[in-house]
C-alpha cells in the first residue's frame, strides 16, 4: 500500500482521484491481465533491475493507455501512472514481506525504519513537481515519479531477498 507521509501529497492524490473517476469513467485499478503483464516482466529482467525499467515500466499498462486518444487530458495521463503505481505497489509490498520474514528482529526494525524513510524521501521527491511546474502537467508527472519510485523501491527489496 501507498503510505502518505505528505498531507499535501495525499490531499492532491485523493482529489485527482475523486476528480479522475467522476470525470472518466475507467477504473483506477489494474486488471488481471495488467498485473500479470507487469508481474511477468519483473520476474523476467529480475537480475538486472536496469531492464525491468527499459522494458516493464510503462511499456505495458501506463504507457498505452496514456496514448489512447480518450486520455490525452492531464488527468486521464495521470490515472494511467495510478493504476500501473498500484501494480508496482503490490509488487513492493510482496518484497517487502518476503525480505521480512528472511530476517530476525534487529534487522526487521531497520527494514521497517528504511522504509519509512524511503517513503518520506519518495513523497518529497514526487511532490516536488507540483512546487516547481505549479500547472496541470505536474499531475501526471507527480503519478509516474510515483509508478517509478514505487517499481524501483519493489526491485530493489526483492533483489535483497536470498543475499
Amino acid at each position: 500500500m501507498i503510505r502518505w507521509r505528505s498531507p499535501t501529497a495525499a490531499f492532491t492524490v485523493a482529489a485527482l482521484f475523486l476528480t479522475v473517476t467522476a470525470a472518466h469513467p475507467q477504473s483506477a485499478k489494474p486488471t488481471a491481465a495488467e498485473t500479470k503483464a507487469v508481474r511477468d516482466c519483473a520476474a523476467k529482467y529480475a537480475d538486472d533491475l536496469d531492464e525491468v525499467e527499459r522494458n516493464c515500466l510503462f511499456k505495458l499498462v501506463a504507457g498505452p493507455c496514456a496514448e489512447r486518444t480518450e486520455n490525452q487530458a492531464n488527468l486521464s495521463q495521470a490515472e494511467c501512472h495510478t493504476v500501473e503505481a498500484a501494480i508496482w505497489d503490490s509488487l513492493l509490498n510482496e518484497a517487502y514481506r518476503e525480505l521480512r520474514d528472511e530476517l530476525d528482529k534487529d534487522q526487521q526494525i531497520k527494514l521497517r525504519e528504511m522504509q519509512q524513510a524511503w517513503i518520506a524521501s519518495r513523497d518529497h521527491t514526487c511532490e516536488f513537481y507540483h512546487h516547481k511546474i505549479r500547472g496541470s502537467v505536474a499531475v501526471p508527472m507527480a503519478a509516474a515519479c510515483m509508478a517509478r519510485e514505487t517499481e524501483r523501491r519493489a526491485m530493489l527489496l526483492k533483489s535483497f531477498s536470498g543475499l
